[in-house]
C-alpha cells in the first residue's frame, strides 16, 4: 500500500485521494505509534476534564460563593460549547490540516485552563470554560483524522482501540483524581494540571506529528450550513439541559426542540444546493456509517445517562468519598483500558459486528444487572456488574469509531471524527434527560406512598415536591433535630424510593442497549479505510 493510493468512497465516480504528502520512512516525524502517543496525551486532556471538574464545583461554589445555577454554568457552558462545534472544527482540520488544528487545539485548552485556575469569580470561570470547549472541539476530531491519515487499514483498529482505552480510563479515572486534587491541593489544581499536560502535547506535536491533508480536500467554508447546523444543535443540547428543571411538559422545552428540528431540515435542505457542504449527505448513503452514528447515539444514552445514577447511589445511599466512589468504579474503567486494545485486534481479525454486537450485548444485560442493586447490595455484587459494562463498552467504542471514520472519505476525516464526537456527547446528554425525566417521574410517583406506609406525619405539597428533589439524587431529606428513630425510617423510604427511581432508568438504559444490538449488525468495516497513509515502520 503506498499513499497515493486511490479507492471508491461515496458512489460511483467520486474518488478519495490520499494524503499529499506521504510519512516520511523513518525517524519521530510521522511515526505512527508516536504519533498514537501524542494525541493520546491531548485527548486525554480533554476526556479528564469531562468528569474531574463535577468533583471541584462544590469547592468552587464555596469559594467563590456562586450561585447553584451559576455552577450548573460550569459544566453547561463546556458541554454546550464542545457539542455545537464539533462538527465545524472537523470541517477545519479538513480544510486546513490536522496537525494545525490539534496544535491550536492543545494550546487554547491548556491556556484557557490555566486562565481558570487563575480565575477570582464565578463569570470568569464559565467565559473560559466555553473556551475549553471551543478548543477541546478543534482538538478531538483532528486526533481522529491523524490516526486515520497515519495508519495503514490493518492497524487502524488497534490505535483506534487505544485511543477509546486512553478516553475510558481518562472519563472514569476523573472524579478519582479531581477528589484528590480537590481535598489535598485545592480546586484551582484541578485546572493547572491542564497546563503542563498541554505542554508535554504541544512539543510532542511539534516534533512528531506530519500534515496528512487530502488532495481534494475541501477549499471553501459553508459559512450558511456552519450557521444553521451550529444554531440547530444549540437548539437541541439547550433543550436537553433546561428539561429536567423547566420540564418536559413546558412550552420552553419544546420551542426549542421545534427550533432544532427545523434548524436541521434547513441544514439539509441547504446543503444540496451548496458546492462545497459542510457535511455531504451522500456521507450518509453508506448505511454502516449511518449505523455507527447511530450506534454512538444509543451507546451514550445508555452508558452516560445508566452511569449518571450510580455515582448518587454509591456516595449518598453507601455514604462513600468521591474518591471510594470512585475506587468503586475501577472494575469499569479497567475493563476498559484492558478491554479496548483487545477489542481492536478482535476487529481487525473478524470485522465490527459481531463484536459490536456483543459488546451491545453485554453492556444491555450489565445495565439490567445495575437494575437489581439495593440498599445493601455489596462491593463485589456491583463490581461484576461493572466490569461486564467495561468489557461491552469497550468494543463499541473502538468499532463504532472506526466504522464511522474509516467509511468516510479520506478529506472527510475529521468531519467523519467530529460526526463520532458529536453523537457520543448529544447521546450523553439525551441519556441524562430522558433517564432523568424516567427517575424523577418513578421517584414523583412512589415517594408519597411510601412515606405515608412508613407511618412517617404527612407533608404539605411543597415540602412533598422539596422531599422529591433530594431523593431523586438519593438524599434522605431528614430535617435537623429529627429524633434518631424518624431519621432512620426517612433515610430508609428515601434510599427505597431513589433505588426503584434508579431501577426502571437501568431498565430502561438496558432496553436501548437491546435495540443497540439490531443496529450493530448494520455495520461493516470502513470501505475506506485504507485510504491513510501506507506507512512503512509500524
Amino acid at each position: 500500500m503506498t499513499s497515493q493510493t486511490t479507492i471508491d468512497t461515496t458512489g460511483p465516480g467520486d474518488k478519495a485521494s490520499a494524503p499529499s504528502d506521504p510519512t516520511p520512512a523513518g525517524g519521530l516525524r510521522g511515526h505512527p505509534w508516536f504519533t498514537l502517543i501524542t494525541v493520546a496525551v491531548g485527548v486525554m486532556m480533554v476526556a479528564l476534564d469531562g468528569t474531574i471538574v463535577a468533583i471541584a464545583n462544590p469547592a468552587i461554589q464555596k469559594d467563590l460563593g456562586a450561585s447553584f445555577a451559576d455552577v450548573q454554568w460550569i459544566t453547561n457552558g463546556y458541554f454546550l460549547a464542545l457539542a455545537v462545534s464539533l462538527i465545524t472544527a472537523g470541517k477545519l482540520g479538513d480544510r486546513f490540516g490536522h496537525r494545525q488544528t490539534f496544535l491550536i487545539g492543545v494550546t487554547g485548552f491548556a491556556a484557557a485552563s490555566g486562565a481558570i485556575g487563575l480565575s477570582d469569580s464565578i463569570a470568569a470561570v464559565v467565559t473560559f470554560r466555553v473556551f475549553q470547549g471551543l478548543f477541546g472541539a478543534l482538538l478531538m476530531p483532528a486526533a481522529l483524522g491523524l490516526l486515520r491519515a497515519t495508519f495503514p487499514a490493518e492497524k487502524l483498529n488497534m490505535a483506534i482501540g487505544i485511543w477509546g482505552m486512553v478516553i475510558g480510563a481518562s472519563t472514569a479515572g476523573g472524579p478519582i483524581l479531581g477528589g484528590v486534587l480537590v481535598e489535598h491541593v485545592n480546586w484551582q489544581s484541578v485546572f493547572f494540571i491542564n497546563v503542563p499536560v498541554g505542554a508535554l502535547a504541544l512539543i510532542l506535536g511539534l516534533l512528531i506529528l506530519t500534515d496528512h491533508r487530502a488532495e481534494n480536500a475541501p477549499r471553501s467554508f459553508d459559512v450558511l450550513g456552519i450557521v444553521l447546523l451550529s444554531g440547530a444543535m444549540f437548539c437541541l443540547v439547550w433543550a436537553l439541559i433546561k428539561a429536567p428543571s423547566w420540564g418536559w411538559g413546558d412550552g420552553k422545552t419544546w420551542v426549542f426542540i421545534a427550533a432544532s428540528v427545523l434548524g436541521f431540515a434547513l441544514f439539509a435542505f441547504w446543503e444540496t444546493k451548496v458546492r462545497e457542504p459542510l457535511i455531504p449527505l451522500g456521507l450518509f448513503r453508506s448505511v454502516p456509517l449511518s449505523a455507527g452514528v447511530v450506534l454512538m447515539v444509543l451507546m451514550a444514552i445508555a452508558f452516560m445517562g445508566g452511569l449518571f445514577f450510580v455515582t448518587f447511589y454509591l456516595q449518598n445511599v453507601h455514604g462513600m468519598s468521591p474518591i471510594d466512589a470512585g475506587l468503586h468504579l475501577l472494575p469499569l474503567t479497567g475493563m476498559m483500558i484492558v478491554g479496548s486494545p483487545l477489542a481492536g485486534a478482535l476487529i481487525t481479525k473478524l470485522g465490527p459486528r459481531i463484536p459490536l454486537a456483543g459488546g451491545m450485548l453485554a453492556t444491555a444485560i450489565a445495565m439490567y444487572g445495575m437494575s437489581t442493586l439495593k440498599a445493601g447490595t455489596g462491593s463485589l455484587t456491583m463490581s461484576i456488574w461493572f466490569a461486564l459494562l467495561g468489557l461491552g463498552l469497550a468494543p463499541v467504542m473502538v468499532g463504532a469509531t472506526e466504522v464511522i471514520v474509516g467509511n468516510a472519505p479520506l478529506e472527510l476525516s475529521g468531519v467523519a471524527g467530529g460526526l463520532q464526537q458529536a453523537a457520543m456527547q448529544i447521546g450523553g446528554s439525551l441519556g441524562t434527560a430522558v433517564l432523568g425525566a424516567v427517575m424523577a417521574s418513578k421517584v414523583d410517583n412512589d415517594l408519597a406512598g411510601n412515606w405515608k406506609d412508613a407511618g412517617l406525619p404527612p407533608l404539605s405539597q411543597s415540602q412533598l415536591d422539596q422531599a422529591s428533589e433530594a431523593v431523586q439524587v438519593g438524599v434522605a431529606p431528614v430535617p435537623k433535630g429529627t429524633p434518631e428513630a424518624f431519621a432512620a425510617k426517612i433515610t430508609s423510604v428515601a434510599h427505597d424510593t431513589f433505588i426503584s427511581g434508579m431501577s426502571l432508568a437501568s431498565l430502561v438504559a438496558a432496553g436501548v442497549a437491546a435495540v443497540a444490538v439490531l443496529v450493530a449488525l448494520l455495520t461493516k468495516r470502513g470501505q475506506n479505510a485504507d485510504a491513510g497513509a501506507g506507512v512503512g515502520h509500524i
